[in-house]
């Protein structure tokens, strides 16, 4: 039996007034839980180029300055994602919910105060942030 493909995530950190931005998900996976705006790295794109797309994509939010911030490898039961992450340097826009089929809506939550439902796949990367860690391996 094969190994099902390692997929490769780009988030991104809109931090505004010591706030920072998460959607709360619908549909499937992970349905109900808060998580950064991002996505699936694409097929011939940069990593930047895909977190800004994932961001404006996501949120209608728009940023040309992007700063890399860690790399997490997070091989789970059934899926294995290497997370590249990235912090809005700045940033022009609103956050608005311009996915219905996949976010209910968007929120700023101080950095230490989130929310406890963190979508599973998002959970190790605010303590990463926080401590200001450039890399997480398989733990």
């Amino acid at each position: 039996m094969m190994n099902p493909p390692v997929k490769i995530g780009v988030n991104v950190f809109v931090i505004r007034d010591n706030k920072v931005l998460f959607g709360k998900r619908i549909g499937k996976v992970g349905h109900g839980t808060w998580c950064l705006p991002g996505g699936h790295f694409e097929y011939g794109e940069s990593l930047m180029d895909a977190a800004k797309r994932e961001l404006r994509e996501e949120t209608g939010i728009i940023s040309d300055n992007l700063e890399f911030v860690h790399i997490i490898n997070d091989p789970e039961e059934h899926t294995h994602y290497v997370h590249i992450n990235f912090l809005a340097k700045d940033f022009q826009g609103e956050a608005e919910v311009t996915e219905p089929d996949k976010f209910a809506e968007w929120r700023w939550f101080e950095i230490d105060q989130l929310p406890e439902d963190i979508f599973s796949g998002h959970k190790k990367f605010i303590p990463t942030f926080l401590r200001k860690l450039t890399f997480v391996d398989k733990q």
